[in-house]
């Protein structure tokens, strides 16, 4: 058995090996002065870390030396990135200052740490603390980007060593992650990150699908090996031939692409075959690199058929975030499609790399790629009042991952936009003067309205007049997060005007129903009249649109706020109650401070009621996590469900343990979607299965049939997933049936 002394030196070992990693990644400029700085960076983190373990038992410097090195050898960034990284935590969890960081090395570093900082506070108090954090993170965009890189290489390592926290807590940082830090390492380029921090989200909160998808892909990559090799020997030839510089890899898809996929094509497990794609990289200089790989290209098409409906060039037109590359998909010897992805060496380091590549590239010249102009336009976004924290995460957050689209200005200037983008979108991307006039456009010279949804290659001109201004309908108009943020300002500084007046009026209305004037009793009646500021309820006072009789029966309960929650919040019941009891959180022997105030969480509520939710119909079996919200049931989601993915991330501290506690005789909803070719005697057939051999019952049934096919949506009761999965393996041995999917929303249905 190892000694206390023997462990404590394997542990410094251990430190001076990671160092030395670090050392080895850094491949920017290291000149001796850098060399000295980061090494004094490394010994103030040591002795300020000295007495600090990690949860996992491990010297807690182990953390800063790994988010270092990720900073370094994953994202490519430099030396004041790595002294930043090392010192992340010094604020936060000793009794070193930002000044005293600052007057030891300089205020770049100490600008970057307390913007880490910040991102860390988050109030206790705050049931919206989650969604002010990920704001806080947004805002670091527009001071300093390495802020958010680092932030992010933090967060990857956080993400890579969390097996021994609690569950709760492993589902609310997955859910945050794949919420808001993955979406953002994918509009900065890092595609490596961006896949690995999704993986890692997935397989915390689907465990056990992520690892039947994972089992599935890691046998079929074994079965292409050989498929891989007799593929890419003839482009080995071409390639050859021509004298280009080459090589060539096996791009494995990752577990979250293809469960997404699944989603998406409505696959089951069984169904995963295309599991990889290939990357085509040429060595070549920037000046000849295009040419190159067009050239590549030729070589490929004139051996393989190509997809003519699957080519995309981003190397002419690089997406938002700097990504360049041809990707095709062309038909194999063997009868299966390939994907392939064609870029330059350089191209490839800034898809690995992203942002800090795209700089390194840069060298001093005017961006030519969007990334700049995006974030110029999250800087402008982000500078502009919000008071609503949620509705502005959501509405970024829907943005971070949108494909994009290129249009043209009437001058023939490109503008890249997110998927979806109407009109309206278009002008406010211009200026914000032109969207709060904007009446139509004529597009490809055909006239259009507001709400017209653009495509790639459109050319645009803008029609406006003073007198059109936004209005509340705009919103359904618009898909960006920046023209939401927009109208909203414009509407807000026109209902300004009538504030004094507005309220002026309502405080006669209180004064004649002997109502006292107060905050609590304007928030009352804002949540009754579903108003989201005082601003709003003044200016629809002043118009008469809110009048003492709505005022009268907003308080006529006399009960307080619990008389207008029994009234007014309805929660969407099944006849059925959920057979779910709670768990006591596990506690980590290293403990922690919220685990201490988790004693008064809802996890010691008694008997608390539940309710099913329908965005997801779990059932028992199914991985499931609990939200509590003080007057309502507790809300039990699927852990894949992503509205719960949603709430965990605005919510996170309202998470609660939860297991399904079996009860004979109930029966839950659940839904299934299946294909199957259209002959006489299929339903009879379907319905045996079901309810004769299953003993199911068939709550409803449709059917949609068209050129021999049938797409039937069937819901019914059933005990449990054991019982669920052994229906549709039943239903899949039927002669006519083609597919069985389970579908999570009973929308889907209809």
């Amino acid at each position: 058995m190892p000694t206390k002394k023997n462990k404590a030196e394997t542990e410094r070992l251990e430190i001076l090996r990671k160092y030395r990693r670090l050392i080895e990644v850094w491949h920017t400029r290291k000149e001796t002065s850098d060399r000295w700085m980061v090494r004094k960076a490394f010994k103030v983190a040591a002795d300020a870390h000295r007495d600090m373990r990690r949860k996992t038992g491990e010297p807690f410097i182990y953390h800063p030396l790994e988010v270092a090195t990720i900073a370094a050898g994953e994202i490519g960034l430099g030396r004041t990135s790595i002294i930043s990284a090392l010192l992340h935590d010094t604020v936060e969890d000793t009794d070193m200052t930002v000044k005293d960081i600052e007057l030891m090395f300089d205020a770049d570093v100490a600008r970057i740490i307390d913007g880490l900082t910040k991102i860390e506070e988050i109030s206790d108090s705050n049931t919206t603390a989650q969604a002010e954090t990920l704001k806080k993170v947004i805002l670091t965009l527009s001071d300093d980007v390495r802020v958010i890189l680092i932030k992010l290489s933090d967060r990857l390592h956080n993400m890579r060593t969390m097996e021994i926290m609690p569950r709760e807590k492993q589902m609310k940082i997955a859910s945050e992650t794949q919420y808001i830090y993955a979406p953002l390492a994918n509009r900065l380029g890092l595609y490596k990150i961006k896949s690995e921090l999704e993986d890692l989200s997935f397989r915390y909160l689907q465990s056990s699908l992520y690892n039947e998808i994972k089992g599935q892909i890691d046998k079929v990559s074994e079965d292409k090996s050989v498929l891989f090799n007799e593929f890419t020997q003839p482009l080995k030839e071409g390639f050859d031939s021509i004298g280009l510089k080459y090589m060539i890899r096996r791009n494995i898809h990752s577990v979250y692409s293809m469960w997404k996929k699944m989603e998406r094509s409505e696959l089951t497990i069984d169904d995963i075959s295309d599991t990889e794609g290939i990357d085509i990289i040429i060595d070549s200089d920037p000046q000849t690199e295009k040419m190159n790989c067009w050239a590549a290209y030729s070589i490929i098409t004139s051996i393989y058929r190509p997809n003519s409906k699957r080519l995309r060039d981003w190397i002419s037109t690089p997406k938002a975030n700097g990504y360049e590359a041809i990707h095709t998909t062309v038909m194999s010897k063997q009868g299966q499609w390939v994907d392939l992805h064609i870029r330059s060496k350089r191209m490839d380091e800034i898809a690995s790399k992203g942002y800090a590549a795209h700089w390194k590239y840069k060298d001093g010249k005017p961006a030519e790629l969007g990334l700049d102009d995006w974030l110029k336009r999250t800087r402008e976004l982000l500078s502009e009042d919000n008071e609503e924290t949620i509705s502005f995460i959501n509405d970024f957050q829907s943005n971070l991952f949108s494909d994009e689209i290129l249009v043209f200005t009437p001058t023939g200037e490109l503008k890249s936009l997110p998927m979806g983008s109407t009109v309206l979108d278009f002008a406010y991307s211009i200026h914000s003067d032109l969207g709060n006039h904007c009446l139509g456009a004529t597009i490809n010279h055909k006239l259009y309205p507001l709400h017209y949804v653009l495509k790639t290659g459109d050319q645009v001109k803008i029609l406006n007049s003073k007198k059109v201004s936004p209005s509340p309908d705009w919103y359904k108009y618009v898909h960006t997060a920046r023209s939401k943020s927009k109208i909203k300002q414009a509407i807000k500084n026109e209902r300004k005007k009538y504030r004094a007046e507005g309220e002026e009026k309502l405080r006669e209305i209180f004064s004649q129903l002997n109502i006292q004037y107060s905050k609590a009793n304007l928030a009352l009646l804002m949540q009754v009249q579903r108003l989201n500021s005082p601003l709003d309820l003044f200016y629809f006072v002043f118009h008469d649109k809110i009048n003492i009789k709505d005022v009268k029966d907003s308080f006529s309960s006399g009960e307080g706020w619990s008389g207008w929650l029994r009234k007014n919040i309805k929660i969407p019941y099944l006849n059925l109650k959920p057979a779910v009891e709670k768990e006591s959180p596990e506690r980590s022997g290293g403990g922690d401070q919220n685990d201490k105030k988790n004693d008064d969480s809802p996890d010691k509520l008694q008997s608390p009621d539940y309710t099913v939710e329908k965005c997801c119909n779990p059932i028992p079996g199914d991985d499931v996590i609990g939200l509590f919200f003080p007057g309502e049931p507790i809300q039990i989601h699927r852990t894949g469900c992503g509205r719960a993915t949603q709430l965990m991330t605005h919510y996170g501290k309202n998470i609660v343990k939860t297991k399904w506690k079996q009860k004979e005789g109930i029966t839950f909803l659940a839904s299934l979607k299946i294909k199957a070719v259209d002959k006489i005697g299929l339903l009879s057939k379907l319905t045996v299965v079901a309810s004769n051999e299953m003993k199911v019952n068939i709550r409803n049934m449709y059917l949609r049939s068209s050129e021999g096919l049938t797409d039937i949506s069937l819901s019914l009761y059933v005990p449990d997933t054991q019982s669920l999965k052994r229906l549709i393996k039943k239903l899949k041995k039927i002669k006519e049936v083609v597919k069985v999917v389970r579908v999570d929303n009973l929308d889907d249905l209809v």
